[in-house]
């Protein structure tokens, strides 16, 4: 007996906003590997020491790209998940938030390592955040057909509140 998965019209957005998602972290190993060489931090290191940091603006910028690549690789189960699970109804959406999502990542990754965290969400790299909770709300239905909408509102805005609360007393 031979079965089957028959994907949605319009799956390819899906492949190609994941597919991105792969590309960017190509690129931020790059940039982390570029930090680290010039700081000399060597393998396994995965930081510099916080001495080291202060001593060498090399070392901090190196901290800064490791963080941004770090902190994009904690986000992707979220991503994945969300992506494909919002795919099985609205794949068209889900590929094109996933890939808004990659563009994100790429602004952040360009303000963090500027020397000065802040900018990391200063130059667009915020806008990540909307199609995190853009799909959270589609992925919510269509895995528990019984939570409306306006409880996954309110789960979206409480989310919301708390991260602008967190860029805010960051600011």
């Amino acid at each position: 007996m031979s079965s089957s998965i028959v994907l949605p019209p319009g799956f390819g957005y899906v492949a190609a906003g994941l597919v991105s998602t792969a590309w960017v972290l190509g690129w931020q190993m790059l940039v982390v590997g570029k930090h680290r060489k010039k700081s000399g931090i060597k393998y396994p290191q995965l930081y510099a020491e916080k001495a080291e940091a202060d001593a060498s603006k090399e070392a901090y910028l190196f901290n800064c790209a490791q963080r941004a690549h770090q902190n994009t690789l904690e986000h992707m189960p979220i991503i994945v998940v969300t992506t494909l699970v919002t795919a099985m109804k609205y794949p068209v959406f889900a590929g094109y938030a996933c890939g808004l999502w990659a563009l994100s990542r790429i602004l952040y990754t360009l303000g963090y390592t500027t020397g000065d965290p802040a900018k990391r969400n200063t130059r667009g790299g915020i806008l990540g955040e909307l199609p995190v909770f853009g799909m959270c709300i589609p992925s919510s239905q269509i895995v528990s057909p019984g939570v409306d909408v306006a409880t996954s509102l309110g789960l979206l805005f409480c989310s919301a509140y708390t991260a602008f609360d967190l860029l805010r007393s960051s600011a």
